[in-house]
C-alpha cells in the first residue's frame, strides 16, 4: 500500500551537509510536480498512521487547508478505498479557522476538511478537532485556550502538515507572529484576505479574523512538512530558505526546528541559489541550456551586454569552469548572442522565400493552418495578441479555441446590465425571459453554484466579447471555436478532475483542422489553477494524437500570460512590436470589458490585464536591448514544446 521510496525521499536531512545546499537553511526537497509532491507526502502521512497502528497507538496529526494540499488529501482518501488505509487510530487538529464563520459556510476550514477528506474516511467524528469559528466572542480565548491544552493532553502533533501564504505565513500566522505565540485569535493581513476575497466573491466577505495554532503550536510537533507549488511562491520559499529568521516571514522560524522537510516542485524551488544559478555551489553540467542561464545571470550581474564579458567576468563569478570548457570569452559570448539574435522573428508563422536553419519557425508551408488554445476567452490577446495579430496579417489560418466558457469571472453587476440592455429592446413578450434572469441574478449565493441561466448568461457576455475581439484583429466567426470543457462548467470556482470528454473534444478540434502550429498557455501561475488544467488536457489529448501522420507537420509553442513571463534564457521566439501594434493588442484587450476595471479574478497583482501586458512585453525587449541586442517597443515570448 504504501510506497516505502515516495516516504524514504523525506526523511529529514540536516541543510548545509552538501556544498550545493551551503545557502540553504531548511531541509527541502523538489519533485518533478505538485502531484508527485503531493503523493510523497500522502503516503508518508499513510506510513506513520499504519506505524501508529502496529503499536496500536493514535496517530495525531495536525492538518493545513487551502489549496496546496488538496491533492495531498484526495490520494489519501484513494489509499482508504482502493488500498485499505483505516483512520480510525488518526486524531486530527486542523491549524486554523476563519473568525466568525458557520460551519456550513462553504468557504469554512470546516467545511472543507469534511468535504475533502473527513466525509470520505473512516476517521471517528470525535476524533476530529477544528478551531471553533462559532464560538462566542466572550469564549473565543477560554476556547483558543482548551484547543491549546488538548493537543499537549495527547502527547502532541506527530505531524504537522503546512502551506505558505504569500506573506510567509503558516497557518495565519502572520507577520509579526510571536515565536512564542499559541492558538489564538489573530486579525488577517490584507494581503491574505485580497488573496482569498476570489472564494467568497468579493473583499468584504472575507472575515477580518481568525483563529490560528501559534508558532510554537507548530514548533512543539514532533515532524513538519510544508509544501509549496508554484512560481508564485517562488521568492516567498527562498527567503524562507535562504534568508535570516525573521518576524517578518513567519516560515523562517521553522529553521529552529529539528525535523522539518518542505517539499516543493520545480516551480516553486525556481528561485532557490542551487536551482537558478547552480554554478555558485557545485561543478554543473554545462549543456546549453545552463550556458544560457549562466551568461544571462553574468549580464544582469555585471550590468554588461553579451559581447562585453569578459574572461576575468566569468573567473570572478564562479564560472571559470565554464571559461575552461568552452571558453575563451569571445567564443562563449558569440555563442549566446547568436542563440539570442535567431530567437527575433517578425514572422512567428516562418518567413516565405528564406534560409529558415537560424529561425525559430519553418518557412513552408507559407501559409500554415494554426490553432491559438485560449484557457479563458482573452488570454489570446493579453498573452500573444501581437504575434496573433501578425499570424493573421501574415495570411495563415488562424483558428481560436476557447477552451473554458470564462463565466465565473463575469460579476452579477455586469451581467445585470447587460440583461436590462436587453429587456430595453425587447418587446414584451420575451421580457418575461430576461424577468427570470434577473430573479436568477438576484437569489445568488456564492456558497451554491450558479443556476445554469445564469452560468449560460454569463458564457454569453465573454463569448460575446472574444468574438469582438477576434473580429477586429480579422478572424471569422467560423474560425472562432468555443469549446465550453465540462470540467469547467460547475457553476463555482472549484472543477471537476479532467474527464475523457474534454480531451476527446480537444483531439476532435486539432484531428479537424489538421494544425501545423498550435500555441498554448504555459503559464501556471494564474491563481485558479485553469491554465494548468487546460495545458494538461492539451498535452493527453497531443500524445493520444502523435500518431497521426499529420501530426508530425505541427509543432508546438507555449506563451505565457497576465501572471508571468519566461526567463529571457529560456525563450525561443521572441516576436517583436512596433509601437502601433502595442495599441493595436491593447485595443484588441479592450474588447473584454467586462474584464476591466476591478476585474473578479486578479490574483496578487492589482494592475489591469492590459498594463500588465504591456509592461512584461515592454520588460521583455528591455532586457533583450540590455543584453546587446536590438531595440524593440515590446516582445512576445514563446518556448517550443515536444510532445
Amino acid at each position: 500500500m504504501v510506497d516505502q521510496v515516495k516516504v524514504n525521499l523525506l526523511d529529514y536531512k540536516p541543510p548545509g551537509s552538501f556544498e550545493e545546499t551551503r545557502y540553504e537553511k531548511l531541509h527541502n526537497v523538489i519533485l518533478g510536480s505538485s502531484a508527485e509532491g503531493s503523493i510523497a507526502i500522502a503516503h508518508f502521512i499513510a506510513d506513520l498512521i499504519v506505524k501508529k497502528q502496529k503499536k496500536k497507538q493514535n496517530c495525531i496529526l495536525g492538518l493545513a487547508t487551502g489549496s496546496s494540499p488538496l491533492s495531498v488529501y484526495k490520494e489519501l482518501v484513494r489509499l482508504h478505498k482502493e488500498e485499505g488505509l483505516s483512520f480510525k487510530n488518526v486524531i486530527s487538529f486542523n491549524l486554523d479557522e476563519y473568525y466568525p464563520i458557520d460551519r456550513d459556510n462553504v468557504e469554512s476550514y470546516f467545511n472543507f476538511m469534511h468535504q475533502n477528506l473527513f466525509n470520505l474516511v473512516d476517521i471517528k467524528p470525535k476524533n476530529i478537532n477544528i478551531p471553533n469559528g462559532e464560538v462566542d466572542s466572550d469564549k473565543l480565548r477560554a476556547s483558543c485556550i482548551a484547543y491549546e491544552k488538548k493537543i499537549k493532553k495527547l502527547g502532541g502533533i506527530d505531524l504537522q502538515i503546512l502551506g505558505i501564504g504569500r506573506t510567509g505565513h503558516i497557518g495565519f500566522n502572520e507577520p509579526g507572529s510571536h515565536l512564542n505565540s499559541q492558538t489564538r485569535t489573530i486579525t488577517l493581513d490584507y494581503l491574505t484576505r485580497f488573496d482569498a476575497r476570489s472564494a467568497f466573491r468579493g473583499i468584504e466577505n472575507v472575515p477580518r479574523k481568525a483563529i490560528t495554532m501559534g508558532i510554537k503550536s507548530i514548533l512543539n510537533a514532533k515532524k513538519i512538512i510544508l509544501m509549496a507549488w508554484g512560481t508564485s511562491k517562488a521568492d516567498i520559499i527562498q527567503k524562507a530558505i535562504e534568508g535570516n529568521v525573521s518576524d517578518k516571514i513567519p516560515t523562517t522560524y521553522l529553521q529552529y526546528h529539528k525535523n522539518t522537510t518542505l517539499v516543493l516542485d520545480e516551480e516553486a524551488a525556481s528561485e532557490l541559489t542551487r536551482i537558478k544559478s547552480p554554478w555558485l555551489v557545485s561543478s554543473c553540467e554545462w549543456n546549453i541550456a545552463n550556458r544560457s542561464k549562466a551568461i544571462v545571470w553574468l549580464c544582469k550581474k555585471t550590468k554588461k551586454s553579451i559581447l562585453k564579458l569578459t574572461d576575468e567576468d566569468y573567473n570572478q563569478n564562479g564560472m571559470s569552469d565554464l571559461l575552461a570548457l568552452h571558453g575563451p570569452s569571445y567564443d562563449l559570448n558569440i555563442e549566446m548572442f547568436n542563440r539570442m539574435q535567431h530567437s527575433i522573428s517578425g514572422w512567428p508563422g516562418g518567413k516565405p522565400n528564406s534560409d529558415d536553419t537560424n529561425r525559430p519557425e519553418r518557412k513552408f508551408p507559407e501559409k500554415k493552418r494554426i490553432i491559438i488554445f485560449s484557457p479563458h476567452p482573452d488570454d489570446d490577446v493579453i498573452s500573444m495578441g501581437g504575434t496573433f495579430d501578425r499570424l493573421v496579417s501574415q495570411g495563415h489560418e488562424v483558428h481560436i479555441a476557447y477552451q473554458t466558457s470564462g463565466n465565473i469571472a463575469v460579476s452579477d453587476q455586469d451581467a445585470l446590465k447587460y440583461l436590462e440592455v436587453t429587456s430595453d429592446l425587447m418587446g414584451d413578450d420575451l421580457k418575461h425571459v430576461t424577468n427570470n434572469l434577473k430573479k436568477s441574478l438576484k437569489s445568488l449565493n456564492y456558497q451554491k453554484p450558479a443556476p445554469r441561466d445564469v452560468c449560460n448568461l454569463k458564457g454569453s457576455i465573454r463569448k460575446r466579447e472574444s468574438l469582438a475581439s477576434a473580429r477586429y484583429l480579422g478572424v471569422s466567426d467560423e474560425q472562432v471555436h468555443f469549446m465550453n470543457l465540462p470540467f469547467y462548467e460547475t457553476g463555482t470556482i472549484a472543477k471537476n478532475p479532467i474527464s475523457d470528454k474534454d480531451i476527446n473534444q480537444t483531439i476532435s478540434l486539432i484531428e479537424s483542422i489538421k494544425p501545423h502550429q498550435i500555441y498554448a498557455a504555459g503559464d501556471l501561475a494564474d491563481p485558479h489553477g485553469t491554465h494548468e488544467v487546460c495545458l494538461d488536457i492539451i498535452i493527453k489529448s497531443l500524445k493520444k494524437l502523435k500518431p497521426k501522420a499529420f501530426m508530425k507537420d505541427c509543432w508546438v509553442w507555449l506563451y505565457r500570460g497576465a501572471w508571468h513571463e519566461w526567463e529571457i534564457h529560456e525563450i525561443e521566439m521572441a516576436v517583436p512590436m512596433s509601437p502601433d501594434q502595442v495599441l493595436r493588442k491593447r485595443k484588441a484587450i479592450f474588447y473584454h470589458q467586462t474584464q476591466k476595471d476591478g476585474v473578479m479574478f486578479q490574483g496578487n497583482d492589482h494592475r489591469e490585464f492590459w498594463i500588465r501586458a504591456e509592461e512584461r512585453n515592454a520588460n521583455t525587449a528591455m532586457e533583450y536591448k540590455t543584453l546587446g541586442l536590438a531595440d524593440y517597443a515590446a516582445m512576445e515570448a514563446f518556448k517550443r514544446y515536444f510532445y
